[in-house]
């Protein structure tokens, strides 16, 4: 395995999380938050770290978003690796340690030029719709957005259409300051999921997406499929890029990001140089 400076070696952790009760990802003071268990977890296993293990991550989910597949990265020292044991088992004692809402789903030793959020080459996520026309389930209620109105799917499909491509998300998204808000949404599906109790389930991939952008699509599509706006309204809209229209960001407990890609790993070093590039006005 290639190791970083210092002798360090990187860790790929693939996790998923019920978001409802985290107050998100990101690490707070005080609140639950998934970083925050994580890295509470870690330290109980290798001992302390100034730095929180130099974790990264693909996507910080917003509070009461969910991962059915997340990932992140962790670099160690052999000193840190030691104490793990014969049994090297990682996501045992992680998932021994964790709380029921957040397992691990795998360990493995990554590349050096592995990055949790620079080397993906995209993400996947799905909200999920209960409308008038899909039986309530109390048992999906943490999971779905609730509706007392019913939806038209084909309406929906058709206006999902706009959002197909490169664009600049401004009208779509809450941007952190001089974070870019281009993004490519290289795929849209929108359905109905029998087996849920006629769901209605959008799934959006992007190479990566701004701060509420999925929700800020899904509420505006939710308004077509109400007849209270139109394809043309929100290809009005996506021209604009100004958030002044009438299409409100959804509440996350629908939203579940699902799914994580990369590359090869002879191609890891060429993605994160392409992504740092093009995500470099972003934050981290």
């Amino acid at each position: 395995v290639d190791q970083l400076v210092d002798g360090l070696t990187r860790l790929r952790i693939d996790l998923a999380y019920d978001g409802t009760d985290f107050n998100g990802w990101a690490k707070q003071p005080k609140l639950r938050t998934v970083h925050g268990e994580v890295v509470k977890v870690l330290t109980k296993i290798f001992g302390p770290s100034d730095t929180d293990f130099d974790l990264r991550v693909a996507g910080r989910t917003d509070a009461g978003v969910h991962a059915e597949h997340q990932v992140i990265h962790i670099d160690v020292t052999q000193a840190q690796l030691k104490r793990l044991g014969r049994s090297m088992d990682l996501r045992m004692k992680m998932n021994s340690l964790l709380d029921p809402d957040i397992r691990v789903i795998k360990v493995e030793v990554a590349p050096a030029a592995f990055h949790a959020r620079y080397a993906a080459t995209h993400r996947r996520y799905r909200y999920t719709i209960a409308d008038a026309t899909s039986g309530w389930n109390p048992l999906r209620a943490r999971f779905n957005l609730w509706l007392k109105y019913p939806l038209d799917l084909e309406a929906m499909q058709e206006a999902s259409k706009e959002f197909i491509g490169l664009h600049d998300f401004a009208a779509f998204s809450k941007p952190k300051p001089k974070a870019t808000t281009i993004r490519e949404l290289r795929s849209i599906k929108v359905s109905r999921n029998k087996a849920l109790g006629n769901v209605i389930e959008i799934e959006l991939m992007a190479d990566a997406f701004a701060h509420n952008m999925v929700r800020s699509i899904v509420g505006a599509l939710i308004k077509v499929g109400a007849g209270r706006a139109t394809a043309k309204d929100l290809e009005k809209a996506l021209k604009s890029k100004s958030r002044a229209h009438p299409y409100k960001v959804v509440t996350p407990e629908g939203l579940s990001l699902i799914e994580v890609g990369y590359p090869p790993k002879s191609e890891y070093a060429k993605q994160v140089a392409t992504t740092q590039h093009t995500r470099s006005l972003d934050d981290n």
